[in-house]
């Protein structure tokens, strides 16, 4: 299956990306620059030849999404809908409570009753707006309520975010990893791991533990996101450990093995 990095690459802009393809400087410059769009503008077909792209992506979250969500559900709180989205967005990556996120519109005037807040989860995911992961660890009820979300496309998710990268790169991520493994309403092919340390990803059918950095080049950053990974192969099976990177690579060795260290760009494209 190709990734929307490669379908956009290869059919709206006709780039070449085979591994010799990027040796050169030129080549690697053009495939970089629609790497660095494609993280901020997202993979929607409609946008990729489109020069300036946010007055389209925000049409289709008003009209396309919000508006349908706000229809089909007869919501008459569209503030709190349109807040509760907000927040979800600022919270994207992180794992967060049904109690959390109301927390969090209260404290900005979007007041609801928790059973609301539920609610208007569960219709932007029935909308694929947002998309569910959960913690492998989790007992059956923080499965379904203490979770991690995820937006469909990361130029609806940027609409919401300034200066925020790191967060568009582990959304994109997430997005090739449900892509390539699936995403059904039990969502049982793509988990993150959180007890007492977090690794952002794990799938057991492959035994593939994968953190996302956009850089290693901080000493703490590097610490936290290896330290992860050392530990989690005491607890479940690793025969792969990845950190993905914006476009940094290499790999470090420890007692359980070999951490690899990849670009993104090369981990969608399969190079």
């Amino acid at each position: 299956m190709f990734s929307p990095l490669k379908k956009t690459l290869i059919n709206a802009h006709h780039i070449p990306v085979g591994q010799k393809d990027i040796i050169g400087t030129e080549q690697r410059i053009n495939l970089m620059r629609h790497y660095e769009e494609y993280m901020h503008d997202g993979g929607l077909p409609a946008a990729a030849l489109l020069p300036v792209r946010t007055n389209y992506l925000n049409s289709v979250y008003q009209k396309i999404y919000l508006g349908d969500i706000i229809a089909r559900n007869k919501i008459t709180n569209v503030a709190g809908m349109r807040v509760l989205v907000r927040k979800m967005a600022e919270s994207v990556c992180r794992p967060i409570s049904y109690n959390r996120i109301n927390s969090l519109m209260s404290s900005v005037g979007g007041k609801l009753s928790l059973a609301t807040t539920i609610k208007y989860i569960e219709y932007c995911e029935d909308a694929w707006l947002l998309l569910r992961l959960k913690n492998y660890v989790s007992c059956l009820a923080d499965k379904e309520s203490n979770c991690k979300y995820y937006f469909i496309d990361n130029g609806i998710l940027r609409l919401f975010l300034i200066d925020k990268d790191s967060m568009l790169l582990e959304n994109m991520v997430a997005l090739h990893l449900f892509r390539k493994y699936g995403h059904d309403i039990e969502n049982d092919q793509v988990y993150f791991y959180n007890d007492g340390f977090e690794v952002d990803f794990y799938i057991p059918e492959e035994e593939l533990a994968i953190q996302v950095s956009y850089s290693l080049r901080d000493d703490e950053t590097r610490r936290r996101e290896l330290d992860a990974l050392k530990k989690l192969p005491n607890r479940l099976s690793c025969r792969r450990r990845l950190v993905l990177t914006y476009d940094e690579e290499g790999q470090i060795e420890d007692s359980h093995g070999v951490v690899e260290i990849v670009p993104c760009w090369k981990y969608f494209l399969g190079l």
